[in-house]
């Protein structure tokens, strides 16, 4: 699926199974709540943090792709088109950081 694709599909559910769009706010604190959910998984599976018995249930790919959806739907209720603005992206980055990075000698290994 092509990232169009992919806030076509979230537009089309949002609006037939999910009624609307939350607000813009409201969605800007999901998306919180789902990082946080990320940051959850990762302190306890790469991370020195211990687990619970209920964190063993969380998928890293489901809390991924949960902050994914709701990052699409910012984007679609806020007209952004995310394949041009991540084409955009990769051209700032490639022009930014060139040789930023090769440079870095606390990436040297």
């Amino acid at each position: 699926m092509t990232i169009q694709e992919a806030q076509e599909k979230i537009d089309s559910w949002i609006n037939t199974t999910g009624v609307r769009y939350f607000s813009e706010l409201t969605n800007m604190a999901i998306l919180t709540e789902e990082v946080g959910e990320v940051a959850r998984i990762m302190a306890r599976k790469y991370g020195d943090q211990s687990s619970k018995e209920s964190d063993t249930k969380k998928l890293l790919a489901d809390e991924l792709a949960d902050v994914m959806w709701v990052l699409l739907c910012i984007a679609n209720q806020t007209g952004i088109d995310m394949t041009v603005a991540l084409e955009k992206n990769f051209e700032k980055k490639n022009i930014r950081d060139a040789q930023r990075h090769h440079n870095n000698p606390k990436l040297k290994s």
